[in-house]
């Protein structure tokens, strides 16, 4: 019997841990919040359910455009709806609890030793498990670290929990705000910005890039700036905030230019930090990058011998979908089963912005500058039949290939739900598809993915040229 000791009950640790039971270990799982992790508690979970109720206000304000009115009178239906944001932030932390509950349980069926406390590294095989009643000391012949990262705060900028907060407090509010300022135009900034400007907050977004998404499709960012915009929200790009702080009932957040935006509460979302101090990785022979993050190789072995790494702190690609792969691979590769390495260029990801952006292989920028030698094709939305019945105007498919053969190497979706819509390009990405037998499938007339079949079409017979089409 193998000892496994996982030290993070997040996407990574759980999904490993159930691996490495299937495979036979002995699998003891130390986490120190609740099962699911951040992932679950704080943050995919929890942003992604408080855009659910968003998306439900984004459709009931599309409602006109299709016709639809409340009752008899001229009345809009949106100003019939209000949101108590008490209520919604409530739903939020049950369904967070009730996921984590459910991956308890799964867990424990599996006859996985969960220990509800900290873990430590002392030497690459032994762990020092820390809870309520004291320490104990388990003997590992494998071990795996996934213990995720924590909302990186300035100095200048101390979240309170009540005006300033992170993206882990945020859903501690009971009342909408009356002026949100979001600093931080990433992925989650972006996400929380589109969230809460659908449940009708006015919200102003600091970012210090030229346009909001900065590491996104440059067209799918611009798309959402776009959208921002012209629902009112305001955008300040090419602004650096370097404090925020209390002022009255209100909030103040200064910029680098010597600006002051004032509102009633801020969401600082301004990156992560990996949590491995206090782990005794130097120690144990665990080299680790400029940034904390562990450093890992594609099967998620560490530099210490028997200890592998997945998740956010290794900083390979801060997604639980990674996550969750890369600790099922270090089981695999640790007991011995079939494996194959972790391949980042089969991988998709989704913003859930409204709309979403949904992303998967090489990107516009590969192409662009010759990293990826290949063709390139971009269809706005507003030509589909099933877009227009929606009354969608914003959002495009594009889709990548390679010269002379037609493999599809990779694509981006803009649109309501763009994260299922990626799903037939994840698919021919990973399986070396060609643009002709992406072209050559059913699909269901109308609908938005016929979108993707004529984006495929209009590559046909290409060779050589880079083809961009809007």
């Amino acid at each position: 019997m193998t000892d496994v000791v996982i030290i993070g009950g997040g996407p990574g640790g759980y999904e490993a841990a159930l691996v490495a039971r299937q495979l036979g270990g002995q699998v003891t799982l130390v986490e120190r919040r609740g099962l699911g992790g951040s992932a679950v508690l704080t943050d995919v979970v929890p942003s992604k359910t408080l855009i659910a109720a968003a998306e439900v206000m984004t459709r009931i304000r599309n409602a006109e455009e299709v016709g639809l009115r409340l009752g008899a009178g001229d009345q809009p239906l949106a100003d019939a709806v209000t949101v108590d944001l008490g209520k919604v932030n409530a739903r939020i932390r049950k369904l967070a609890e009730a996921q984590s509950a459910d991956i308890a349980e799964r867990l424990v069926g599996d006859e996985i030793r969960i220990i509800n406390g900290t873990g430590r590294l002392d030497g690459p095989q032994r762990v020092i498990a820390t809870t309520a009643d004291g320490e104990e000391a388990i003997t590992a012949d494998i071990v795996l670290l996934a213990t995720g990262a924590h909302p990186r705060e300035l100095d200048t900028a101390r979240p309170d929990g009540e005006r300033i907060f992170t993206w882990t407090q945020i859903y501690d509010l009971d009342e909408v705000p009356e002026h949100l300022i979001i600093v931080g135009s990433g992925v989650t900034g972006a996400e929380f910005a589109s969230a809460y400007q659908a449940l009708g907050v006015q919200v102003t977004l600091v970012s210090s890039r030229h346009q909001v998404l900065p590491g996104q499709d440059d067209d799918a960012a611009r798309v959402i700036q776009q959208v921002f915009e012209d629902s009112g929200m305001t955008v300040i790009n090419g602004a650096r905030a370097i404090a925020a702080e209390r002022r009255g009932d209100g909030v103040v957040v200064r910029l680098a230019d010597g600006r002051e935006v004032v509102g009633s509460h801020c969401l600082m979302a301004v990156g992560a930090i990996p949590n491995t101090s206090g782990l005794g990785l130097e120690d144990a022979g665990i080299e680790l990058s400029s940034s904390g993050h562990i450093v890992v190789d594609r099967v998620s072995r560490t530099t210490a011998r028997g200890v592998y790494a997945a998740g956010d702190c290794t900083g390979v690609n801060a997604l639980a979908s990674v996550a969750a792969m890369q600790g099922r691979i270090a089981m695999w590769h640790s007991l011995g089963d079939s494996v194959a390495p972790l391949d980042l260029r089969t991988v998709s990801a989704n913003v859930f912005t409204s709309p979403e952006i949904a992303v998967v292989g090489c990107s516009q920028a590969d192409i662009d500058t010759g990293v990826v030698r290949g063709l390139s094709m971009m269809l706005p939305l507003r030509g589909n039949a099933r877009a227009k019945m929606q009354a969608l105007k914003d959002g495009f498919v594009k889709i990548f290939c390679l010269p002379t053969t037609g493999i599809i190497v990779g694509g981006v979706v803009v649109a309501p739900s763009a994260s299922e819509l990626i799903h037939p390009l994840s698919l021919a990405v990973r399986n070396k598809l060609t643009v002709d037998q992406l072209a050559e499938t059913f699909t269901v007339y109308p609908s938005l993915t016929g979108s993707l079949a004529e984006a495929a079409r209009r590559l046909h017979g290409h060779s050589s040229e880079q083809v961009i089409t809007y």
